[in-house]
């Protein structure tokens, strides 16, 4: 009995299932995370992604949609990866895909039309705001931590269009998608040399970058694209805006990237 405790109890032990400490860099890490995986989960069942994805398939995506960007940053700055070492972030993940899951399809479609978009414009902005932190914690130069800026909540999308076989959305146009990244990274760089410490820095540069997203969707803003003769360009329909999406006003079987 003796010996069989001794090689149970590690198994009870908090510590021997990862560092569940939060502090407040960790809490904003886990709340981009989890929206972004609860997103991902969404993004796998549109239709341009669709590709008889099975149910631990979808799971898987929403993982690598939620971690992703916090792998690639933590990668690049030479550090293990937080969502090896704490279990909060596959435990939240994976209860945020589970979520997604549980939405009926036809309500899906209309969640991703509007407020799929609105959700993928609130956990933008988090993901970019500790991918700065961190790496101005690393004493990287200021190019550095805006392209760990963009990293952070580009990549995790970058990974499930690959998977699903589609150009990823960073190189499309769209509502600014690379550029609220970028927006979010320079304002909380200006926050950081100001001396506010990381809650007040987050707050603004968050209510910024969600602010430019959110009016970027409602107007239909977009990325410019170079000049290409009209026989090349052909006709575009116009971008829903994000009230229209909301409201079901299109044909919510038409995605645009």
């Amino acid at each position: 009995m003796p010996a069989t405790e001794a090689i149970l109890q590690p198994v009870f032990l908090t510590s021997s299932w990862g560092d569940f400490s939060t502090s407040s860099f960790t809490l904003i890490d886990l709340i981009a995370a989890t929206t972004n995986a609860f997103n991902g989960a969404l993004l796998a069942r549109r239709p341009d992604h669709w590709k008889h994805w099975t149910v631990v398939g979808i799971l898987l995506m929403a993982v690598l949609g939620g971690i992703g960007g916090g792998v690639t940053r933590d990668v690049l700055l030479n550090k293990i990866p937080a969502a090896l070492t704490h279990p909060s972030y596959l435990i939240l993940c994976t209860l945020a895909a589970v979520v997604a899951l549980r939405i009926d399809w036809r309500a899906g479609q209309y969640f991703r039309e509007g407020l799929f978009q609105f959700m993928t414009a609130f956990s933008l902005p988090w993901y970019a705001v500790v991918g700065t932190d961190a790496a101005l914690n690393a004493d990287l130069p200021y190019l550095g931590c805006i392209l760990i800026g963009v990293v952070g909540p580009t990549a995790g999308r970058y990974f499930i269009d690959v998977t699903s076989g589609l150009p990823p959305k960073h190189f499309i146009k769209g509502e600014w998608f690379v550029g609220t990244a970028v927006l979010v990274s320079v304002v909380y760089i200006v926050c950081y040399e100001a001396g506010l410490s990381i809650w007040p820095a987050s707050l603004i540069s968050f209510a910024v970058g969600f602010g430019f997203r959110l009016l970027a969707l409602s107007k239909a803003w977009e990325e410019p694209e170079p000049w290409m003769p009209e026989s090349i360009r052909g006709e575009e329909e116009a971008r829903p805006t994000l009230s229209q999406r909301l409201r079901g006003d299109i044909d919510i079987g038409v995605d645009k990237p």
